[in-house]
């Protein structure tokens, strides 16, 4: 997704510089150029040598007559800081440039985004000097990606999240300024105080469909039902357990751009009992039909995709249509046997048109949303 863009890593004299061997090999591994920039304290916490090999070029530890914090400014495309100590931040705050790192940040401020994901002891991040100089580069127009609190310290943001930022900084931006709402994981429906039913699924397509998205710049809300996937800390998320519990948080929503429901949602809600029914002889559940989350969604987005799992591929693809008449715009279908698989067969079901996409879960989030961006343009946005 960032297929020979150049980023400039500028490495600080933080503990977390050790990072920067993996955070550097995780930005190639998505096909950029990385260029390490080191302080003197950061080389005393990890030698350049290694991020010679991560990223394949020799790290600028001194600016030189080459004026390299001219010549490669001039040609990259993300001045990224991880991790970025409270010295360096005060430094470029204050137009100060005695490092090859501050000398390259004082450079790239009029070339490229810059970025800085600090790292630091926690008594040091909320000093009220620093943050009146993170409030004073933000208004300059850099980002900075929050650190991970834990006791005393603030903690560099993880790899993920580092890379994850960069790219939809400098990667496609198809989806920008879309706002995007996943419903994903399954609901859990009480039977008493103590048993209930429910579906089985992953929620790892919802999340895979929420980190594309994002990485494409849209605005994303992952809503999480009952599923083993972690989300990423970066996207914000709302939990569900209940069917009604959708139900009033789509109430909630005055409209949404486009709405992806592939959660596995109930369609039969049991008839609660109190307290915990007991155990042996049979047991005979009540249930009645759920109403449609699905048909709520339509009547209050933009656009929307909808999923539809059948025993076999035909009655898939049939169910999908049925749910395009009922005013979803795609319907992703799949057999009951692809459910567990690492690698799934999809169909992706249109009013006038049907493809099929065979691949993980990631590239079919991929593909998925690329048609998204394709067509989006067609639905007026009043």
């Amino acid at each position: 997704m960032i297929e020979n863009k150049k980023i400039i890593l500028g490495v600080t004299g933080s503990i977390s510089a050790v990072e920067t061997v993996k955070l550097a090999r995780e930005l190639i591994r998505h096909g950029a150029e990385v260029y390490p920039v080191m302080t003197d304290e950061a080389q005393m916490i990890i030698h350049p040598q290694a991020l010679k090999y991560a990223s394949g070029h020799e790290p600028i530890l001194r600016i030189t007559g080459k004026v390299e914090h001219v010549s490669l400014c001039e040609e990259a495309s993300l001045f990224l800081i991880a991790p970025c100590t409270a010295n360096t931040i005060s430094k470029i705050a204050h137009g100060i440039g005695d490092t090859p790192v501050t000398t390259m940040a004082l450079t790239a401020l009029s070339k490229m985004p810059t970025m800085i994901a600090p790292a630091m002891h926690l008594a040091m991040f909320e000093n009220p000097l620093l943050k009146g100089n993170v409030k004073k580069l933000r208004d300059l127009g850099i980002t900075f990606v929050s650190p991970l609190e834990g006791g005393d310290l603030a903690k560099l943001a993880t790899t993920e999240e580092l890379v994850a930022r960069a790219i939809r900084e400098i990667g496609p931006r198809d989806l920008s300024g879309l706002g995007i709402t996943i419903i994903a994981g399954s609901t859990q429906e009480p039977i008493d105080d103590v048993r209930s039913v429910t579906n089985q699924t992953s929620g790892r397509t919802g999340i895979e469909l929420a980190k594309n998205a994002y990485l494409r710049g849209a605005n994303v809300w992952l809503w999480y039902g009952i599923g083993s996937e972690r989300p990423p800390a970066y996207i914000p998320i709302k939990r569900f357990e209940t069917i009604l519990d959708l139900f009033d948080m789509v109430k909630e929503e005055d409209r949404f751009d486009v709405a992806i429901s592939c959660a596995a949602i109930s369609d039969f809600i049991p008839e609660r009992m109190a307290g915990k029914i007991p155990s042996g002889g049979e047991l005979t559940l009540h249930m009645k039909p759920a109403k449609k989350v699905l048909d709520r969604l339509v009547e209050k987005s933009r656009f929307v995709i909808g999923f539809k799992l059948e025993a076999d591929w035909g009655e898939a693809v049939k169910e999908g249509k049925k749910l395009i008449e009922r005013g979803v715009k795609i319907t992703i279908v799949n057999e009951v046997s692809d459910i567990q698989s690492d690698v799934k067969r999809v169909g992706i079901v249109e009013a006038d048109n049907a493809s099929e996409v065979i691949g993980t879960r990631e590239e079919i989030a991929e593909k998925i949303l690329d048609r998204v961006a394709q067509i989006m343009d067609f639905y007026p946005s009043s």
